[in-house]
């Protein structure tokens, strides 16, 4: 009888980790859900500076060009002539959105007018440049 009694007694004196389980679940669906996602073209862009640049607060489609005049969408390089296509996609599943272009300063003009048509073709008027903030 007693080490039935001893068994039972060390079997119960084992923490009971369940509450502190479902706290660390609830807690984490909360950053999750209230955190900010940082959207990136997918390629490092050394933007010009601007004393007026703001920021948009609006969901945005990023593109860069690069200094070797390389067009990146979502992480990936695409054709400059394929730019249409993938802003239209990207239109439907954020119709309010506009576009930022991130140019890098070493960028061609002729680059930046042609991803530009090609936005527009697409039929986004809200067209922004991107800069940091500050002297040049």
């Amino acid at each position: 009888m007693r080490i039935t009694r001893r068994r039972e007694a060390e079997e119960d004196q084992g923490v009971d980790i369940t509450p502190l389980i479902d706290i660390v679940f609830i807690m984490l669906i909360f950053f999750i859900v209230t955190a900010s996602f940082v959207k990136e073209s997918g390629v490092e862009i050394d933007r010009p500076k601007a004393d007026t640049a703001v920021m948009q607060s609006q969901g945005t489609i990023l593109i860069g060009i690069t200094a070797e005049d390389e067009v990146w969408i979502n992480h990936q390089p695409v054709d400059v002539r394929s730019v249409h296509a993938h802003v239209m996609r990207l239109q439907a599943e954020n119709p309010q959105g506009g576009v930022v272009i991130q140019a890098d300063r070493d960028s061609r003009n002729d680059m930046l007018v042609q991803v530009m048509d090609q936005i527009r073709q697409a039929g986004v008027e809200k067209i922004a440049l991107a800069a940091s903030p500050g002297q040049q």
